[in-house]
């Protein structure tokens, strides 16, 4: 993983003193890195994001961590609507569904995973911390989309990925409203099928929709535990 120092000077301070808590993976859905980059680090754009990912695996660092970088815009996650005090931003260079979504190469994964592993032993995150744009803001945002490896991720200690649904009588609004997602969200089941489903991003949730989401809280809650 090569790092690669690329100030922006789009960030501020984190409001309340707020703990690091999440950390939330996007992409650029920009045409090309350079491009990404530029916007990135405009002032009069004031978007940024702590880190920038190239499809071959460089890291662009643009706002230290300890600073709150404009990554997360209007959103919620666990009733927490200043997502941006509490969060690090990860953005991967993807030409996104507006230019032609493409799968995440190995070698931007592979930086990925060395750089969430190394936040997460700086941060305090717990595993229901680690989320997409589109968890925290389903009704805006569809990234980092359904070709977005999360059980990759998960097998390597970042966040988990239920690898079988468990049975529960609890409906699927509610447990949604319990993972974090915005109860308030129009679209907030979409955007569960898009990261734990992606086979019926177009379709109806099904039972095992329910199932999965009752397995990933129970499994958050076992990471959580304290020993």
């Amino acid at each position: 993983m090569r790092m690669i120092e690329t100030p922006s000077p789009n960030f501020g301070d984190r409001r309340g003193g707020d703990a690091v808590t999440m950390l939330v993976i996007h992409y650029t859905g920009m045409r090309s890195a350079a491009e990404s980059l530029a916007r990135l680090c405009d002032p009069a754009a004031e978007v940024s994001a702590h880190y920038l990912i190239t499809e071959d695996g460089d890291v662009h660092r643009l706002v230290a961590e300890e600073k709150r970088a404009w990554h997360a815009g209007l959103g919620q996650w666990q009733g927490d609507r200043d997502v941006n005090s509490r969060s690090i931003g990860i953005e991967l260079q993807n030409l996104g569904h507006e230019f032609g979504y493409q799968p995440f190469p190995a070698a931007q994964i592979d930086s990925l995973i060395d750089l969430a592993l190394g936040i997460l032993d700086r941060h305090a995150i717990p595993a229901s911390g680690i989320v997409g744009h589109s968890d925290i803001a389903p009704d805006r945002k569809l990234d980092p989309g359904e070709l977005f490896p999360w059980p990759v991720l998960a097998a390597a200690g970042i966040g988990v990925f239920p690898e079988a649904g468990i049975d529960t009588e609890e409906d699927l609004e509610s447990l949604l409203t319990r993972i974090g997602y915005d109860p308030m969200a129009q679209n907030r089941i979409s955007a569960f099928l898009r990261r734990f489903r992606p086979d019926r991003i177009d379709g109806q949730p099904d039972i095992e929709c329910q199932r999965l989401a009752a397995a990933y809280l129970a499994a958050n809650n076992h990471q959580e535990e304290p020993i």
